[in-house]
């Protein structure tokens, strides 16, 4: 039930010594025993909705079982912590709720966006009480299988995934070695170029963390790291902010704020996450991100701003409900940022669960609803754009400048594998007002500017920023 952000990816695959905070924490550590009641009410199998997953809740342990066609194998292991909820040994909280009918329930992660359903079993699968093979051929089966029940966007993408397996399964056989393996699978999954899918090996001196990773973005764009953001905030503060007042930084410096000459603001967000340090529970991160945006969205700014910069070109996601969060501030109206919904059969890629909607909630004291400029490139990962998305029905005036994001919005499914390795990738899908979809191909800026190009560093120029500054200026949010 582990859901990881896009920078945890990003740090996975270039080998960094310890992922950025995921978007989903613990709300609480201590021991809250349930009441008898409610843990009667929610003890039993549960099956949830897509996802591929069935939940064992027993005498105070939620066991996750990760199922396809041809495997069961046991995921996280979670230990009742409160009423309904369970914390994984890597802080991850799953509440469960009944929902009146004793066979339905759902369970939400801390953190996340919406929930999911749980039907009801009378007993686990069959695979899921017996041993399973270990070879590199149940391997492949098991990583094959699990993009075919859960990846929604072959098609979109030409790919035959049919045609995959019968090229590289007969490659494999009982003495492939773990290395040609990892070749195998990467080779697959190479040609989706899907920032949100990656083969992870298993964790060989025990730290915590894949050994290594593989992975592709969509053409043309980096992942964001922390180098390329260290060089980009440098780079925008000795060049756009050098004459902004009230420079600040917040949450472990993944917000950054300034006024501008103009009466402008700029609000630049390299995270949705990550604030509080490492492995910190996630009302801790909210409350660093209310601590930030009550300075920054402070009542006699939010009178006096004559526009707003949001700057998210370099953005390596992290929690898709903080930038829900964070549009609250934006606006003195309810409204729909996006619906949510996930494959739902393992053999019919075009049925999904029933389209969960998810709004924006106006926040409680000052609030900005003024023209605002959203600053986006091919770095603006996952959260990033699901928080792009969100402002996209925002009441009032808003722009989008620069270049269209990566193009990956789901949440990441991480699915074990029989040989230790690990396979990452999405089932989900956002869809706007009109059901439209911005997977693959990102979404696209109203007006198109070069975003940190060697070119732009070289003549030290920043396009993007300079036309939201022009725009923002001019109060109409044209394109002139």
């Amino acid at each position: 039930m582990r859901i990881v952000t896009a920078t945890a990816v990003a740090l996975a695959l270039v080998g960094a010594v310890a992922p950025a905070a995921t978007a989903h924490q613990p709300a609480t550590t201590a021991h809250q025993p349930a009441s008898t009641a409610h843990q009667a009410a929610t003890d039993g199998i549960w099956r949830t909705d897509g996802y591929g997953t069935v939940l064992s809740i027993r005498n105070g342990t939620l066991q996750e079982y990760q199922t396809t066609a041809v495997s069961c194998i046991a995921g996280d292991t979670a230990r009742r912590t409160g009423p309904g909820a369970y914390t994984t040994t890597e802080g991850t909280v799953l509440t469960v709720r009944t929902r009146g009918d004793r066979d339905r329930a759902s369970v939400r992660l801390d953190g996340d966006v919406g929930e999911r359903n749980l039907r009801r079993m009378t007993e686990l699968p069959e695979a899921c009480t017996r041993s399973a093979p270990g070879g590199p051929l149940a391997s492949f089966d098991v990583f094959w299988q699990s993009f075919e029940e859960n990846y929604p966007f072959f098609a979109a993408k030409g790919i035959d995934w049919h045609a995959v397996r019968d090229r590289y399964r007969p490659t494999v056989h009982e003495g492939t070695t773990p290395d040609e393996l990892f070749a195998v699978f990467s080779e697959m999954v190479e040609p989706l170029h899907d920032a949100h899918v990656a083969v992870m090996d298993v964790d060989g001196d025990g730290d915590g963390y894949p050994d290594r990773g593989f992975g592709r973005t969509r053409p043309g764009t980096v992942m964001p790291n922390g180098k390329l953001d260290a060089k980009v905030k440098q780079f925008v503060v000795e060049r756009d902010l050098k004459d902004a007042r009230n420079l600040q930084d917040f949450g472990a410096g993944r917000i950054t704020y300034a006024d501008l000459p103009g009466g402008q603001g700029y609000l630049r967000i390299s995270g949705f996450g990550g604030y509080a340090g490492d492995k910190a529970p996630y009302t801790a991160e909210l409350a660093e991100l209310d601590k930030a945006l009550d300075t920054v969205l402070s009542q006699e700014r939010t009178r006096h701003l004559k526009g707003l910069v949001i700057d998210l070109r370099i953005n390596g996601g992290g929690s898709d409900a903080m930038g829900l969060h964070i549009a609250g501030r934006l606006t003195d109206t309810p409204y729909l940022a996006y619906s949510k919904r996930a494959r739902n059969d393992p053999t019919d890629p075009t049925r999904h669960t029933r389209p969960q909607p998810l709004y924006v909630t106006p926040a409680q004291g000052p609030r900005y609803t003024g023209p605002v400029a959203v600053l986006t490139g091919g770095s603006t990962v996952s959260a990033g754009e699901t928080f792009t998305q969100a402002l996209m029905e925002r009441p009032g005036r808003t722009v989008r400048i620069g270049q269209p994001t990566q193009g990956v919005f789901s949440d990441i499914m991480v699915r074990k594998l029989p040989n230790g390795m690990s396979v990452w990738l999405p089932n989900e899908e956002l869809l706007t007002r009109s059901g439209r979809t911005f997977d693959g191909t990102g979404i696209p800026p109203h007006l198109t500017e070069p975003v940190f190009t060697t070119e732009e560093f070289d003549r030290n120029k920043d396009s993007a920023f300079d036309r939201a500054v022009k725009v923002l200026r001019n109060q109409g949010l044209s394109s002139k």
